[in-house]
């Protein structure tokens, strides 16, 4: 067996079996996908729709009408006109089954080929909440069903599978033909790479005949080892073979040289996307630092968008994701344009800190130039939703400044460059407080420290949020104040000063002055609505001023 079949024999499986596992892993992680989202999105619409039939049922027995047919009749028709007002797509398909394997309702006509009536009869029995794929009407369906006792009935809300699963099968022939294109390529190119690492020993052996042809002693090499070097230095001299091997050492190792130095690059470009650059360039310097947790100053911002699950029960699945990616753009892009590094996201929130791994002196003015920022590019970013007849964002922030545990934590499978400690958690609060208060950005008493004297603050409250005895006091923050709110906040904290003197009666007077002002003002309406309270109904002796949160 020669050289180039020994090379070929080795190489070609494992360039077959790294493509191969590379496809099934990315078959397998869309299928799990797509049915992930299958099963959300049935599961969503079958729950509403048992909601549904359930109360119009309730209704029936809370006035005794469930013994009068028309009555029945009436409420089945309307359980079937809410099962059509939920149908989204021309493939979409609600049904419900009788005991006796007939069609009791439907949001569009359908019939049963073959054995579909006695699958369907066998989920009804069963009575089955999972999620099936179904044939019905010739077409495989992906379906979620529950049984509505009241009527007896199996109700089963579906949608083509094709509809879910077509990128999976595009993706698998993709897969195949990029499989069999890179086989094809990958063989070519080990025959002519064989060929290449052969074609040497191809001119030694035919240097070696010629010599043994001719018998011309001049061409003879003293041979030193005796191994196969020493095969291959038989038909040079000794100075030529050594310069040979050199040449050959020299390229070898520039060779790996380059292609080290391809790698480090492909890997910082593929992880940047993952691990904030900083972090990436602190590990290649010193690795093992990386594995240490420390203790640092500095501020984590929290944003989270208001009422989202009501906006994205308002969309489809991909104009909310679209929609999401395009928000995410904006805040990232100015968190990161302030130094800041975006930990994760939780669901629609944005957790990130500012100081870490590179301190930086105006980290606390960062931070919070970072949340103003975020809540000024909210307009803009609403007029495309408006363009688009999308539903409008509204957000929060919350930001605070203090001492948390900084490092990769995490096993060593899974890690993330992350904060922890109870600052991280009363930052998250602060997010929560902003629907309290009604403000946009809420910043804790620490961060207001490091800020008043370059931003306008105005204190809010003090407050103990959920969890916590001691309390904090928050502000929010601008960049900038015209002169009716700046007289505005200058009355509010002189308020705030009367309130916490238990000067209730003063307070109010400049909290009205605060409305007069600022007509539309929630936080003074709050605190002078709680001043009028008070004067009636003095707080005890004890009293500090501290509004204890019994929620986020």
């Amino acid at each position: 067996m020669s050289i180039r079949l020994k090379i070929v024999l080795i190489v070609v499986p494992l360039i077959v079996a790294t493509l191969l596992l590379t496809g099934i892993s990315s078959y397998f992680s869309a299928s799990t996908g797509i049915t992930r989202i299958a099963k959300d999105f049935l599961g969503f619409k079958a729950q509403e729709l048992r909601n549904h039939a359930e109360s119009q049922w309730s209704l029936l027995v809370e006035n005794n009408l469930t013994e009068k047919a028309e009555m029945v009749a009436a409420t089945k028709a309307a359980v079937e006109s809410y099962a059509g007002s939920l149908i989204r797509s021309p493939t979409e398909l609600i049904v419900a089954i009788g005991n006796d394997g007939t069609v009791a309702m439907a949001s569009t006509e359908v019939s049963f080929r073959g054995s579909e009536g006695d699958a369907l009869v066998a989920l009804a029995k069963a009575k089955s909440t999972d999620l099936v794929t179904v044939p019905i009407g010739g077409k495989e369906r992906v379906a979620k069903g529950f049984w509505f006792e009241p009527f007896a009935w199996y109700i089963l809300v579906s949608e083509e599978r094709a509809a879910f699963y077509s990128q999976v099968n595009e993706i698998t022939l993709r897969t195949g033909i990029i499989l069999v294109v890179a086989i094809g390529l990958g063989v070519l190119l080990v025959l002519l790479f064989a060929s290449y690492l052969t074609r040497p020993l191809t001119r030694v052996a035919g240097t070696m005949r010629h010599i043994i042809t001719t018998n011309d002693l001049s061409e003879r090499v003293v041979v030193e080892y005796h191994d196969e070097i020493g095969q291959v230095a038989q038909t040079f001299n000794l100075m030529i073979g050594e310069l040979e091997k050199a040449y050959r050492s020299v390229k070898g190792h520039a060779f790996k040289a380059v292609l080290a130095q391809k790698r480090e690059q492909k890997i910082r470009n593929i992880f940047q996307k993952y691990v904030p650059k900083d972090v990436i360039d602190r590990f290649f310097e010193n690795p093992e630092s990386m594995l240490v947790g420390e203790n640092r100053v500095l501020a984590v911002l929290f944003s989270d968008i208001r009422s989202f699950t009501t906006i994205s029960e308002s969309m489809m699945p991909d104009d909310l994701v679209n929609s999401l990616n395009r928000y995410f753009t904006v805040m990232v892009d100015i968190i990161m344009a302030r130094h800041g590094i975006v930990d994760k996201y939780i669901g629609d929130a944005i957790m990130a800190f500012f100081g870490a791994p590179v301190k930086r002196e105006d980290d606390a003015m960062s931070s919070v130039l970072a949340g103003i920022e975020m809540t000024e590019a909210l307009q803009g970013f609403n007029e495309g939703q408006k363009a688009a007849n999308k539903p409008e964002f509204h957000i929060g922030v919350g930001i605070n400044y203090g001492v948390v545990t900084v490092g990769n934590i995490g096993t060593e499978k899974k890690m993330d460059y992350t904060v922890i400690g109870d600052m991280v958690n009363l930052a998250s609060r602060l997010e929560g407080l902003t629907k309290t208060y009604h403000q946009g950005l809420i910043i804790s008493e620490s961060l207001q420290y490091k800020v008043k004297d370059e931003l306008a603050c105005r204190l809010l409250d003090s407050v103990a949020v959920k969890g916590k005895t001691r309390g904090v006091r928050i502000y929010t923050v601008k960049k900038s104040l015209d002169a009716r709110e700046k007289e505005a906040w200058e009355f509010h904290n002189a308020a705030m000063d009367e309130y916490y003197k238990r000067n209730f009666h003063r307070a109010i007077a400049l909290f009205a002055d605060v409305s007069r002002l600022l007509p539309d003002d929630y936080a003074s309406e709050l605190l002078m609505q709680r001043c009028e309270l008070y004067e009636k109904n003095p707080p005890p002796a004890d009293w500090d001023g501290i509004e204890v949160m019994k929620t986020k």
